[in-house]
């Protein structure tokens, strides 16, 4: 059996808004969606990563509210 875990990677741009990428993992397989825009992409390799580039690049997010 297919086991599902999902994670997020959240960063907040220059205005405070907070923008989330949700990580989905069904086995070797990872999706990665965007809550803001609803980007979509499948990828076995650095999901995290590529959430993380999605939001500097698209929606200019770079503040870890982990962080702030």
């Amino acid at each position: 059996m297919v086991q599902l875990n999902t994670s997020k990677v959240s960063r907040r741009d220059r205005h405070g808004r907070e923008h989330t990428v949700h990580v989905r993992r069904a086995g070797v397989q990872r999706t990665v969606h965007c809550e803001t825009c609803g980007w979509r992409m499948s990828t076995q390799f650095l999901p995290w990563l590529k959430a993380e580039e999605h939001l500097a690049e698209e929606h200019q997010a770079t503040v870890d509210p982990k962080e702030s």
